[in-house]
């Protein structure tokens, strides 16, 4: 595989998938005017596509283990490029749902499978590069989104946002042209664990973001049976190896907390500069942005040097920035619109760096037959860890407004703040054991 056209090509595929997730946000108010539904409903919009782009990036990253990558791409670019076409002719509710949803089943593929191409035909002392290349893309996709979809909301109407992810179905033929050809192996489908799976995780994610007991419930009985399931069957579709091995235990509480520092910010600094300086949306995704697109620069620096001096290195660096930034936020936030543009120039590469530097050490302590079932499990997570986020900070500045606002933005950066540093004592201990574990192995 000649990855060095290759990834170029997926990235910019994953790109446009991951821009999918942002550019509905600003759009919101409109599509709840146009279709004439409630505020509720229109939040489905948003968080359907969510929670199923978290659980399809598993499916088809824990698919991968047993079936060729271009057929799962193929599957899923088709989907993806399908339902973009009905919703560019959506015009009632169901429709509309129906079409973020299909995209939601499709886009996975090239979220999951890019790790798992990157980890199963790239070199280690390579791997960075690449890995740096997908995490930035991901970062300039969301400070591009709002942009993107202020734009074309504004002069061509909310459909016009669908046609951006048709863009996928050019893509396909390349793709299929340059990936390796796999074959496929003989697996049984644990049709039960993957229901589980998605359960779990929609139903939890479904009790924060409605602030529901009885999803909650519900949610914490599944993971009981989930349980006993895994200890009950003999091909699980989460790999129980998985959960047997501390050191990715570690990572995957390292991975969740740097979503939920990087997606709980990236809620925050719209909503601050809206509410503390009243600016239009268009104008906020002109103040993220820069910061979105030197982390994109920034990526050829990013993997060069993430492959010469080790993962571990900008783990901690790319924490202690990011705990800076959050900091400065915390105390000077209502300082100036300024404060928040130069903060998240620091920010947006820092988050960039350690995801990157996360998932290559990921891919590092794996063994082969667990890369897609491990890499998989650690993006929901991931994923998990940055939508929980934003339905807590939203439910922290919702309850501390009735002191002040600027209280409130306060108080939630400094929760942020708290992760951060638990995060980054993770990282101490994820390293004081692989320490530990090189000295008895060479004892």
């Amino acid at each position: 595989m000649n990855d060095k056209i290759v990834m170029p090509v997926w990235t910019f595929g994953l790109f446009i998938v991951v821009m999918n997730t942002t550019m509905f946000n600003v759009s919101i108010p409109s599509i709840i005017q146009d279709i004439g539904v409630s505020a509720v409903l229109g939040s489905w919009i948003v968080s359907s596509y969510s929670i199923g782009y978290a659980l399809s990036t598993v499916i088809y990253s824990r698919l991968s283990d047993v079936l060729p990558i271009r057929r799962l791409v193929a599957v899923g670019l088709l989907i993806l490029g399908l339902s973009s076409v009905i919703g560019i002719l959506a015009t009632n509710f169901q429709t509309l749902l129906l079409a973020r949803i299909a995209q939601s089943a499709g886009s996975g593929a090239m979220a999951g499978l890019g790790l798992v191409l990157a980890s199963r035909y790239i070199p280690y002392e390579r791997r960075g590069r690449t890995i740096s290349m997908i995490s930035a893309g991901s970062a300039m996709a969301f400070g591009l989104g709002p942009i993107v979809g202020g734009l074309i909301s504004e002069y061509i109407g909310w459909n016009g946002l669908f046609a951006v992810t048709c863009i996928v179905l050019v893509l396909l033929p390349i793709l299929l042209r340059l990936l390796p050809k796999e074959e496929p192996k003989p697996f049984r489908f644990d049709l039960v664990g993957a229901v589980l799976t998605v359960v779990n995780a929609a139903a939890l994610l479904i009790a924060v973001t409605h602030r529901s007991v009885i999803w909650l419930i519900a949610g914490l009985l599944s993971i009981i049976l989930h349980a006993w399931h895994l200890k009950q069957a003999k091909e699980t579709f989460i790999n129980p190896q998985l959960l047997s091995k501390p050191t990715y235990l570690k990572l995957l509480l390292v991975g969740f907390s740097i979503l939920v520092m990087n997606l709980g910010n990236l809620f925050l600094m719209p909503l601050a500069l809206a509410n503390l300086f009243d600016k239009t949306p268009l104008v906020i995704g002109f103040m993220i942005a820069p910061g979105a697109v030197l982390s994109a620069f920034l990526t050829r620096f990013f993997g060069r040097w993430i492959d010469q001096y080790g993962n571990l290195r900008f783990l901690i660096l790319g924490h202690g920035l990011l705990a800076s930034v959050l900091i400065l936020f915390r105390f000077e936030l209502g300082a100036s619109p300024l404060v928040i543009l130069i903060g998240y120039l620091f920010f947006s590469p820092a988050a960039s760096a350690t995801l990157a530097s996360l998932n290559n050490e990921t891919s590092r302590i794996l063994p082969a037959e667990l890369i897609g079932s491990g890499m998989g499990f650690m993006q929901l997570i991931q994923f998990f860890g940055g939508s929980l986020s934003v339905a807590v900070c939203g439910l922290l500045l919702e309850f501390h407004k009735k002191y002040s606002l600027m209280h409130a933005y306060e108080y939630v950066y400094g929760v942020l703040i708290a992760v951060s540093i638990c995060s980054l004592c993770m990282l101490f201990w994820y390293s004081l054991s692989g320490k530990r574990q090189a000295q008895a192995s060479r004892g």
